[in-house]
């Protein structure tokens, strides 16, 4: 099984990209879309003393960076739950953020708000992204965090932090990131690492598919 960087699909009479690395690129309109990046879990988990990985936020922003890089972009939107808890908006986590911004300061952000935002707070004003709420309409889409029903649009949505399971012989088990595909609603799967995610099986009008290892690749017929 062979895979791409990206995978260009028809969705809604729009051309979209799906990016290996677990976003959306919309090349008609230079817009990335990012869900459940959850900048600033680990932190949070470490200041109730569990033992986490640390430096994900910092992956986190590198990746992003990575993808501006490759993909020309002039907007930014997070389909919800940027920052996992209140004590992102502190310490290392905020900071980082911020430096992230000001190499991006000229790129329009808009922030979906999700379950964990609305928790969390809205991003401090300095970092200049605009924050709305769910569903934000942008073309023939209705921009979400959560799978929300649209009559007429098709939802881009996160949330459910989507996964395919390849089995394998015996009790081998890939649990791979994946796009999940329908007539009315496409679901990311999330951004961020140390996330978790919910499995997804095939069903009809459905399609699939993965993303793992810098590839996306096509995991069933729909």
């Amino acid at each position: 099984m062979s895979g791409t960087p990206h995978l260009a699909v028809e969705i809604a009479g729009e051309t979209l990209w799906l990016l290996a690395d677990k976003a959306l690129y919309w090349p008609a309109k230079q817009t990335l879309l990012v869900a459940d990046a959850h900048l600033g879990k680990a932190a949070t988990y470490r200041t109730l003393g569990q033992p986490v990985p640390q430096g994900t936020t910092a992956r986190n922003l590198q990746r992003l960076d990575d993808l501006l890089a490759s993909y020309p972009t002039r907007r930014l939107v997070f389909l919800g739950d940027l920052l996992h808890a209140r004590p992102a908006r502190t310490g290392s986590t905020l900071a980082a953020l911020q430096a992230w911004r000001k190499r991006h300061a000229e790129l329009q952000i808009v922030l979906i708000r999700g379950n964990h935002d609305r928790s969390a707070g809205d991003p401090p004003a300095d970092l200049a992204i605009e924050v709305v709420s769910e569903p934000w309409r942008m073309g023939p889409f209705a921009l979400c965090h959560e799978p929300l029903d649209c009559p007429g649009l098709h939802v881009l949505a996160g949330h459910l932090h989507p996964v395919f399971v390849l089995r394998g012989r015996g009790r081998d088990r890939l649990r791979m990131p994946c796009f999940s595909v329908e007539q009315s609603i496409t679901l990311l799967p999330a951004f961020g690492e140390f996330t978790g995610g919910m499995a997804i099986d095939s069903a009809p009008g459905r399609t699939i598919y993965g993303a793992l290892d810098g590839a996306v690749w096509r995991l069933n017929q729909g």
